[in-house]
């Protein structure tokens, strides 16, 4: 049964922005009201489903069938910021009236799109911003350079931790999620993406306790590969993950929706997806400053080469891109941070990404012309229908 604690007592407070698959897991299993840990959870279309029900199915091979039922569920970051006592996941005779709250973590696991709104200034409502804020934005996020937004925008106000993370979880309808067994997330603090001061020192100690930190609630929740880096090994591992993602994502819709493991069998698309990987690798080199890339395996960093990468790939029978989802939704796809960011950041330090560029400008156009064509559809269904009305008249 759920506990609500009043606002009063020392409870940890976790807000996931984003209940989609990847928000409700993590929010599944941070979620441990008995020690004091309260996730509550920002909707959007899956916003009725789960208010109705008081909380979110969970399917899941390794956890088993559950059911979790946050501290509140809201349909806005608005709602959010002055949570009222309807917001409560399980609304009781007795519940104290909410009362302004302080979100200890700020867990984002939205689609990155920079290019439509920018998360840093969409939470603002939540953030506490100042030197002595406790708070912690967690970035569950694609891409690179998702972290920037919110340094500039809040600098040392707010503590920043970056995540990537591999995990198979999709929500097969609103408020029901299925996860499967694979579930790695790798996390560190974000200064700069450097982590070190202009003496040299580590700039990130703090940084790497809230980091420590958080990683524990998701191990005393279950989650055992969360992973803690220092800030470079974690960038090498976001430069990583987006080698793997600029290479299969575009090339997925490019190619009219083939499979993961159909593109690496095919001949001609392995020698792409493996050139892809390369040029993120030659930017990697350029803009952390690790040479080789990836480098040697450590106990703390193990990156797998292109050619592992590829063959390990080749037994993902039926792994679609998520970018092909969206693709195929008709949805926005997140082209700026997985092909437009890493493509200006190589630029800056003088390194060209050809075949990068090229997919990034073929899938914005024709994202772009979707879109127009769409919008152009629907103006002339709206004016052949106000048509037909007058027409009756």
């Amino acid at each position: 049964m759920q506990t609500h604690l009043n606002h009063s007592s020392k409870a940890v407070r976790v807000l996931i922005v984003g209940a989609g698959a990847v928000g409700c897991f993590y929010g599944s299993r941070l979620h441990n009201p008995e020690k004091g840990v309260l996730v509550s959870l920002i909707c959007r279309s899956n916003y009725k489903a789960i208010a109705s029900a008081g909380g979110v199915t969970m399917k899941s091979r390794t956890f088993g069938d559950y059911f979790f039922e946050p501290e509140y569920v809201f349909p806005s970051i608005e709602a959010a910021a002055t949570p009222s006592k309807e917001h409560l996941a399980k609304p009781s005779i007795g519940t104290p009236t909410p009362g302004p709250v302080t979100w200890d973590y700020l867990v984002v696991t939205t689609k990155a799109l920079p290019d439509v709104s920018d998360d840093s200034v969409q939470i603002s409502p939540l953030v506490k911003a100042s030197p002595s804020n406790s708070q912690s934005v967690v970035l569950i996020q694609n891409g690179v350079g998702v972290e920037e937004p919110y340094r500039k925008r809040y600098g040392d106000g707010l503590a920043i931790l970056s995540a990537v993370t591999v995990v198979s979880a999709e929500q097969i309808e609103h408020g029901v999620i299925k996860h499967n067994r694979w579930t790695r997330i790798s996390i560190g603090p974000y200064t700069d993406g450097n982590g070190y001061a202009e003496d040299g020192r580590p700039a990130t100690a703090d940084g790497m306790k809230k980091t420590l930190e958080f990683i524990q609630l998701l191990k005393e929740g279950g989650v055992k590969d969360a992973e803690e880096h220092d800030e470079r090994d974690l960038q090498a591992v976001r430069w990583h993950k987006i080698a793997i993602n600029a290479a299969m994502n575009p090339s997925a819709v490019l190619s009219n929706g083939a499979p993961n493991a159909t593109m690496v069998k095919d001949s001609e698309l392995r020698e792409h997806l493996k050139g892809c990987m390369l040029e993120v690798f030659r930017a990697a080199e350029a803009v952390l400053g690790i040479r080789p890339f990836p480098p040697a395996k450590t106990e703390n960093l193990k990156l797998a080469t292109a050619d592992a990468v590829l063959t390990s790939t080749e037994r993902n029978e039926g792994g679609r891109p998520s970018m092909l989802g969206d693709w195929e939704r008709g949805a926005i796809m997140e082209l700026e941070v997985i092909l437009g960011n890493p493509i200006r950041a190589a630029k800056e330090k003088g390194v060209e990404m050809p075949r990068l560029q090229s997919m990034y400008a073929l899938l914005k156009m024709a994202q772009k012309r979707r879109d127009d064509n769409r919008k152009k559809a629907k103006q002339e269904n709206e004016a052949a229908s106000a048509f037909a009305a007058g027409a009756r008249l």
